[in-house]
């Protein structure tokens, strides 16, 4: 049996010699290799974290400790440390393990994770909390430097480092977020990396101080002068500015010293941060090459790697449209947040380099920098995914909408999203997006339509986005840009829908046809403002009405037409709108989710012809 195979929580760990760590860490690459090439999942993430993960829990004891993972998507060997190696056969998929920590799952996940920057917040209000309680178990944080491009990670910890609160940050420095870090905060981890070997130096400096008579006040002298010097000489670090103890950089590979210093971390009983330097990747191959090709893979061969799958996306077709309307209006420029290759702009980031940003994880900055810009008569472009465009909500209101300012949001990886579950999913932005006055929303359901849609949005006033969702189109494939359409017509029932749910509409009616129940399907291009002239006529001949929708309920598009058709006076015999509902979706193929949801194109017809029919015409 493996050494692996006999891990099951922090105390397994205890007793292992120093070689028995390294031949673990040997073994727990092996296995991450192995079983994401079958399932999928963030692959380079977790094998940069082998080390610092088996080092924290040996320190810790994660069933009381409290370890909080900053992003998420490099728990894997949390997760495998903690009984749950059976797990990885299942993961990502409908009814299986979770990629990130969940603590419904396990008592040893501390707190859900999947956007970045917020775990030092959450970490400092535990820690609040143990004081308050009169407890005294431990609270880390594990948080890479892509996080600390955002601004919450800075809010936090000009609070943390002043609170006194024993606290220990573990910042993973490899230089890479999902792409290469970019900006200030890179550069000055990049001029921290120095031996550590001093800190050894100080604590036994320290001790012996404590041993000698009169020697902790030479000690405390010695302290002060030292400080005094260095600050009127030097400039202190960030951390140290802001009230932590900083150590470090430890070699994040180093299960030796990674011990030590965290050891050393937990005893010093206040805010410290260990600054621990890893490679993205580290142990396989291709992954050290490419680690922003192997963040996040889905099935591979090992042994040769990822094979290229040039098809075409909504995220590639927004990139290439951009780019070519970019090549004929200079004004138009395009941010990411730490998205380049994921929305599909690297080829505009080498066309035109100086009309291209990438902010770092900063989404409500990136919406901010945006208004600013098309106040001074620039078109910006704002690729982001819908989950994330959530942290810039109030800069989507106040910056941008209430000036109604030109600013393109182009929401990738709206509705279902897949394996990534809760924290990915684009459910929300539906609701949020329509209620912001000024703001246009439009929701391609075919490459020919993102492109429209797209020129679209470059050529109107005001702040618009256009929501199209991950991966590729469906059956219909049709152009242009209306506000309604009806694709299909018929006479019992009306059933609405936008994007590429429009394809299970579709789908759908055609197995109701087969059940003698005429249906009529409306696309609709625009969602806000919101044409119901065409809805209107269509419900009074049917007399019912079904909406389809991949976002959740309260403030759906099936809401707001419902509303229109009660105060029209318009009546209405059975009501449908099937969508997420109050809840959030769990993790999965985007096609089970679909069906457990039955918002494929059998639980779409089975639920109208039961509901409204009673079984069938």
């Amino acid at each position: 049996m493996s050494i692996l195979e006999q891990i099951n929580n922090s105390a397994d760990l205890k007793n292992l010699t120093l070689m028995e760590l390294r031949q673990l860490c040997e073994e727990v690459r092996s296995f991450l290799i192995e079983n994401v090439s079958k399932s999928g999942g963030h692959l380079a993430s977790n094998l940069g974290v082998v080390e610092l993960t088996v080092a924290l829990h040996r320190v810790l004891d994660i069933e009381t400790d409290r370890l909080i993972f900053d992003v998420g998507h490099q728990c894997y060997v949390h997760k495998m440390l903690t009984g749950r190696l059976g797990g990885f056969s299942s993961l990502r998929s409908f009814g299986g393990m979770s990629g990130f920590p969940k603590p419904s799952e396990s008592l040893c996940d501390a707190f859900i994770a999947g956007h970045a920057s917020n775990s030092i917040s959450v970490a400092l209000g535990m820690a609040r909390a143990r004081t308050l309680s009169k407890q005294n178990h431990k609270i880390a944080c594990l948080i890479g430097d892509g996080a600390l491009t955002g601004g919450l990670a800075y809010e936090a910890m000009n609070d943390a480092g002043q609170s006194g609160e024993p606290l220990v940050i573990i910042l993973n420095d490899n230089g890479m977020s999902i792409t290469k870090n970019v900006g200030s905060v890179a550069k000055s981890l990049a001029n921290q990396r120095v031996k550590p070997a001093y800190y050894s130096f100080k604590k036994g400096y320290r001790k012996l101080m404590n041993k000698i008579p009169g020697g902790r006040y030479f000690y405390k002298f010695t302290h002060n002068l030292k400080t005094g010097i260095k600050n009127a000489l030097l400039h202190c670090s960030i951390f140290e500015e802001l009230g932590f103890r900083y150590v470090g950089p430890v070699d994040g590979h180093d299960i030796e010293k990674l011990v030590y210093f965290i050891k050393y971390a937990v005893k010093t009983q206040e805010p410290v941060i260990v600054h621990v330097v890893t490679k993205k990747g580290k142990g396989y191959v291709p992954a050290e090459k490419e680690p922003d090709e192997y963040h996040g893979v889905g099935k591979f061969d090992p042994e040769i790697g990822l094979l290229c799958d040039h098809k075409d996306t909504f995220s590639t077709v927004f990139g290439k449209t951009i780019l070519k309307l970019a090549e004929k209006d200079a004004r138009i420029c395009a941010i990411t947040a730490a998205m380049t290759a994921s929305t599909g702009l690297e080829a505009f980031a080498r066309r035109f380099p100086d009309r291209f940003f990438d902010v770092g994880i900063a989404e409500g900055h990136a919406a901010a920098m945006a208004a600013g810009m098309a106040n001074q008569g620039i078109i910006p472009v704002f690729a982001v995914y819908s989950s994330f465009l959530q942290r810039a909500y109030d800069m989507l209101a106040h910056d941008v909408a209430i000036s109604d300012l030109h600013v393109v949001f182009a929401v990738d990886r709206a509705g279902l999203v897949g394996e990534d579950g809760e924290t990915h999913h684009g459910t929300l932005d539906i609701g949020f997006l329509t209620q912001i006055p000024n703001m246009t929303v439009l929701c391609p359901a075919s490459y020919n339509e993102l492109r429209d849609m797209l020129s679209y949005a470059i050529s109107i006033n005001g702040p618009t986005a256009i929501r199209y969702p991950r991966g590729c189109q469906g059956a219909y494939r049709d152009g242009g840009v209306t506000a309604a359409k009806v694709l299909l017509e018929g006479t019992d029932v009306t059933i609405i829908s936008y994007g590429i749910l429009i394809n299970e509409a579709l789908d759908a009616a055609e197995l109701l046809r087969h059940k003698g129940i005429s249906a009529e399907i409306i696309k609709l291009g625009i969602v806000s403002p919101l044409d119901t002239a065409d809805i209107k006529v269509s419900v009074k001949k049917t007399g019912r009405l079904v909406v389809l929708e991949d976002a959740v309920c309260a403030g759906s598009i099936g809401e707001k037409i419902t509303s229109e058709l009660l105060l029209a006076g318009i009546p209405v015999k059975n009501t449908l709108l099937k969508n997420l509902g109050a809840s959030f979706v769990t993790h999965g193929s985007i096609k089970a989710l679909m069906k457990h949801l039955r918002l494929d194109k059998d639980g779409i017809a089975e639920d109208i012809a039961k509901i409204m029919f009673g079984g069938s015409k």
